[in-house]
């Protein structure tokens, strides 16, 4: 039997054979550089004296785009990007065009705008790094902890069947948390987590040079460490085997084994995992000072305030760099920390 494929999807499909975009389903947005955690294994928290915002004509000229790219999630990331003055003028622009929208957040200003964000966004995505004492010490914030329990659970009181899901990177601070981080999750009243590994390899997240040896042994696991860590995985495996069956646990066993592998990668040990991601085919990153880039570690290809979207994506640079992209070698690619392989058939 035939299958009926809409436009959308074969125009995905086309996207990625031939590295002109002819369809974007994602964008990720960073409408405000600043922060209001001071993160262990972040720095944009330390440009906060460096204000840079995209503003409501930037976003109106991105319009154009987004209909013709046939966009359908826009990705409010940051830094925070509730700090944003206009943070829901912004929202109202790109719901205009019935994408939705989901809000990364530190979780600090959920109970102050959860009216808002309720109205204006479609879902929430928080950090959380650890139970309260951890979580605090790594955000180094106080109280981060219980600002971001009482955001979460203000959402739920005014629309429970509103999702909001956390992500927790695991670093040398809370690798051993990590069972009583799900335990958190639950207990604040999540509806998922999920887990990924810090980044100690590429310039991203405001780091105008490379971390040097001493800062990426502050996050990166020690042989030591990962003897540790080894045991902590298959003890979560072990104990929390309904929560992985029912996804409160995002990843799947192989996966969490696989975030072992890549610290263990730094010692030696072994090769980094394979990484299957297809983002500079499916997705772009606008940054606060209207740079674009193919996904938050590769180089800048340019800029929304000089020119528009869909030129910028498929310019002969950035054809050309889709091209000459082999993400089974590329040196970012294999270290990668969040890929993404977005399927031409899933829906979003």
């Amino acid at each position: 039997m035939t299958k009926n494929f809409s436009i959308d999807t074969i125009k995905r499909f086309y996207s990625i054979k031939s590295d002109k975009i002819y369809s974007l389903p994602i964008v990720i947005l960073m409408p405000h550089s600043r922060c209001n955690c001071r993160c262990v294994m972040c720095d944009i928290w330390k440009g906060n004296s460096n204000v840079k915002q995209l503003e409501e004509a930037d976003i109106k000229k991105l319009l154009d785009s987004l209909r013709k790219l046939n966009t359908k999630e826009v990705v409010m990331s940051g830094g925070e990007a509730l700090m944003h003055p206009n943070f829901f003028r912004l929202c109202e622009i790109i719901k205009s065009r019935k994408i939705k929208i989901t809000l990364l957040s530190t979780g600090l200003l959920l109970k102050k705008y959860a009216s808002e964000i309720l109205a204006k966004t479609d879902e929430v995505i928080v950090s959380l790094d650890g139970s309260r004492e951890v979580h605090d010490k790594i955000r180094n914030i106080p109280n981060a902890y219980d600002k971001l329990k009482q955001g979460v659970q203000e959402l739920k009181r005014l629309n429970p069947k509103f999702k909001v899901t956390a992500r927790s990177v695991i670093q040398k601070e809370n690798f051993e948390d990590v069972p009583n981080i799900v335990e958190s999750a639950r207990e604040i009243g999540l509806d998922q987590i999920s887990f990924l590994t810090a980044d100690v390899a590429t310039d991203a997240f405001n780091r105008p040079e490379l971390w040097g040896e001493e800062k990426v042994s502050e996050i990166k696991l020690s042989s030591e460490e990962l003897e540790k860590f080894k045991e902590v995985i298959e003890t979560l495996i072990l104990t929390h085997s309904a929560d992985f069956q029912n996804r409160f646990i995002a990843e799947s066993p192989e996966r969490v084994r696989r975030f072992y592998k890549y610290y263990a990668a730094f010692q030696g040990l072994n090769q980094f995992p394979t990484v299957r991601c297809n983002a500079p085919w499916v997705s772009a990153v606008i940054e606060s000072d209207g740079n674009v880039r193919p996904c938050f570690f590769h180089e800048v290809i340019g800029d929304v305030r000089n020119s528009n979207l869909e030129e910028i994506i498929n310019s002969d640079k950035s054809v050309s760099f889709r091209k000459n992209l082999d993400v089974r070698t590329n040196e970012i690619c294999k270290k990668c920390v969040c890929s993404l392989n977005l399927s031409p058939f899933t829906k979003l």
